[in-house]
């Protein structure tokens, strides 16, 4: 069994000698000076290169790692097919392949995409989700109020701005028993199901007990911004069976490894193997636009069968209702709109904003009732 991993460099004539001096370089090393019988005994651990391709401006080649060549983690895998070979830029890291034999390392999400809609209760359209915006420096009272008008809108998730770590005029635990209060006090008036994803943070050893800690108080989503703690950690925290709540994924730092590895692997592929339930990441219409083919490709990675349960990509920044159209064209109803300015922005409030989002999918799929708050948003948005 073995790891295949895909490389990208400019187009070149020599792409078959290059693959073949990397393949050595991250697995046996100089093969030609060594002695025959050192060659034999070798030759079960050397990278092989398994195709190359070309396009009018690229090359790509892929390259067999054998399994026994690693430990089953994200650490080790990395560090085998990319690890010194990072530092040289002009390669780029553009898909990793893992065998099923790997599957009990890397169960994936526990609830995915059927497991967020059902503890919403809603199976039939796009989620919605809102941000906490201009909350640093503010207390829990305007917390509090900004969760009511989102919810009140009929926001599917509301998340913390990434940004949002534990800190004294909002501490984490106080967060979660604000949300969970204001979630029942809107499920008991308006029947409808909601989640509040708060950010887990702290020192790295103390992030289970931490998690714990925010679910006893009510915590019904962890934000987590996995790049600036690393894929083991993810994995470790989705694998656990007693953080039984959803956990976001937030790309936040992911943007210092693009050049070098293609957005659809990190915050695609690897975060559904990290176990994440929803993968955030920068849509392709907003000013951080992620390349159209790259989102299609986190889009489709997300989906694509697996032994690891699809998960729910979240195309964010700069959406506003005017975009659902697109959205949904492009990520179909397994998608959550992800919005802060597009839902604060509105003429009217969160409250306003957040309807209005919900209006926009309706018109799209056929069942609008009314919309007033979006009729106000397009106007609001067309002059921006």
């Amino acid at each position: 069994m073995s790891i295949t991993a895909t490389y990208e460099i400019s187009r070149t004539d020599r792409v078959a000698t290059v693959a073949e001096k990397i393949a050595l370089e991250l697995t046996v090393g100089t093969w030609t000076e060594l002695p025959h019988l050192e060659q034999e005994q070798l030759k079960a651990y050397r990278g092989e290169v398994v195709s190359t391709t070309h396009t009018e401006t690229t090359s790509r080649f892929t390259i067999r790692y054998p399994l026994h060549n690693v430990t089953p983690d994200f650490s080790s895998i990395l560090t085998t097919t990319f690890g010194k070979l990072s530092l040289d830029d002009s390669v780029r890291l553009i898909d990793l392949t893992l065998p099923e034999t790997l599957a009990s390392e890397f169960p994936g999400a526990k609830f995915g995409v059927q497991g967020v809609r059902e503890l919403l209760d809603v199976h039939d359209r796009p989620l919605v989700m809102s941000i906490f915006k201009g909350i640093i420096g503010r207390d829990l009272r305007f917390l509090e109020q900004q969760l009511r008008d989102q919810l009140a809108g009929g926001i599917d998730i509301v998340k913390d701005d990434e940004i949002l770590y534990d800190n004294p005029l909002t501490p984490s635990l106080e967060r979660a028993k604000i949300g969970a209060a204001v979630i029942q006090e809107q499920f008991e008036t308006t029947g409808k199901r909601s989640l509040y994803a708060i950010t887990l943070s702290g020192p790295v050893f103390g992030l289970r007990d931490q998690a714990l800690r925010l679910i006893e108080a009510g915590a019904t989503a962890l934000l987590f911004n996995v790049y600036t703690y690393g894929l083991d950690t993810l994995r470790e925290l989705a694998s656990d069976p007693t953080i039984n709540v959803p956990i976001l994924a937030h790309p936040a730092f992911a943007g210092a490894l693009t050049s070098s590895i293609s957005h659809s692997l990190l915050l695609g592929k690897l975060i559904r193997l990290a176990g994440a339930d929803l993968t955030l990441f920068p849509s392709p219409y907003g000013s951080l636009a992620t390349p159209p083919d790259e989102a299609f490709a986190i889009r489709d990675g997300s989906a694509r069968p697996h032994w690891t349960k699809p998960i729910l990509p979240v195309p964010s920044a700069g959406i506003h209702p005017g975009l659902i159209p697109d959205i949904i064209r492009d990520f179909g109803t397994d998608v959550v709109i992800n919005a802060g300015g597009g839902i604060h922005g509105h003429p009217d409030g969160a409250a306003a904003g957040a309807r209005a989002f919900r209006q926009a999918i309706e018109q799209v799929l056929g069942v609008a009732s009314q919309t007033n708050e979006l009729e106000s948003a397009l106007k609001a948005w067309s002059k921006q």
